[in-house]
């Protein structure tokens, strides 16, 4: 609306002039307006004050910019009505909608960006990458002459060689090709043919051993490394930690050899542990034979199973741990108990310690 050059408080002089009896013609030649408009503003602003006329026109843009608003918001609505339960997740998608809404309702391309939910430059933005065929026949061939060999590699063999690429452009087409995602060879465990369980006719002929897990109070995991000898089903030691790596498991033999003595063998499963280069060369060096059971055969290792269903009965499920060293204390009480107190069913109702000395 266009703005009138005359103020509120001339537009109220010149009504009030007229009404004192001043001719109108000489009024409007006095200040160089037409009848027409001074008639107009007569009729409009009679007997108003020059504050009422201003808020008269403060009221008229607030009303214009209102239906202004309004006429805005019921064409967003109507457009987004259009176009309402589209799925778009690809910014050409959203372009489409764009073009759509402009065709179908004449609006501008701000105006459609903004109810598409589009930026403008993305909508104006020209795909310029170059092509990538020099890059993929470059990555290929490295690849298929150096199979093992990873991105950082591979990017510094193309820059020794002078390729002007990039990281970032050499990594894109490195993920592309699906590279990164080179299948990994399963690791196979050797064909195991062991012994059929019995029980040995001597201390220190043969032990077993077997991982557990449980966990403390408040959720943090812990192992148990549990060491039998299949005589006495004696148990020679439950090593309690939240991690046992194979060389902790070398360290606690260690230990209850020089206690008790070598054994001869010892039977375990094909865990990580157990199948490791560390403990394979320690048991060779110390002449100990190491008989592993077939995957998924636990029957096979037999006399430390059911220690172990006697040991979480007795100890992991009947007690709230609150720490480690809180497993430690009640285990090791509970060893002393297993050893020297409690009748096992296969000894004839001796202790293991009973039945060793027995012997």
């Amino acid at each position: 609306m266009r703005k009138s050059k005359f103020t509120e408080t001339q537009i109220v002089s010149m009504i009030k002039e007229a009404e004192s009896g001043i001719p109108v013609p000489e009024i409007c030649r006095k200040h160089g307006i037409g009848q027409s408009t001074f008639y107009k503003w007569r009729s409009k602003y009679g007997g108003m004050e020059a504050s009422d006329i201003k808020r008269l026109k403060e009221l008229e843009e607030e009303n214009r910019k209102l239906k202004d608003m309004f006429a805005t918001l019921s064409l967003k609505h109507s457009m987004l009505e259009d176009i309402i339960g589209k799925k778009a997740v690809k910014t050409s998608r959203r372009r489409a909608w764009v073009e759509h809404l402009r065709a179908q309702f004449n609006v501008s391309v701000a105006f459609a960006c903004e109810v598409a939910g589009l930026s403008r430059s993305v909508f104006y933005y020209k795909h310029k990458r170059p092509l990538d065929d020099e890059v993929i026949d470059a990555l290929l061939a490295l690849v298929e002459r150096h199979p093992r060999w990873g991105l950082p590699k591979l990017f510094k063999r193309l820059r020794n060689k002078g390729k002007p690429w990039n990281k970032k452009r050499v990594e894109r087409v490195y993920n592309m090709l699906k590279l990164n995602l080179r299948r990994k060879g399963k690791r196979r465990v050797p064909t195991r043919t062991p012994e059929p369980l019995s029980a040995p006719t001597q201390h220190n002929e043969s032990w077993s051993m077997d991982f557990m897990s449980d966990a403390l109070s408040y959720g943090h995991r812990f192992r148990t490394l549990n060491v039998l000898d299949d005589f006495n089903r004696q148990a020679l030691a439950i090593e309690v930690d939240t991690s046992l790596t194979s060389e902790r498991v070398i360290r606690t033999l260690q230990q209850i050899i020089a206690w008790r003595g070598k054994p001869k063998q010892i039977r375990a499963d094909n865990g990580p542990e157990f199948t490791s280069t560390a403990l394979e060369d320690w048991a060779m060096k110390n002449d100990i034979k190491l008989e592993f059971i077939e995957p998924g055969s636990p029957y096979q290792n037999g006399f430390v199973e059911r220690f172990n269903r006697s040991y979480r009965e007795e100890v992991l499920d009947l007690y709230l741990f609150e720490s480690l060293q809180e497993v430690r204390e009640i285990t090791d009480e509970w060893l002393d108990i297993y050893n020297y107190e409690r009748p096992h069913d296969s000894l004839g109702d001796m202790t293991p310690i009973g039945y060793l000395e027995a012997a």
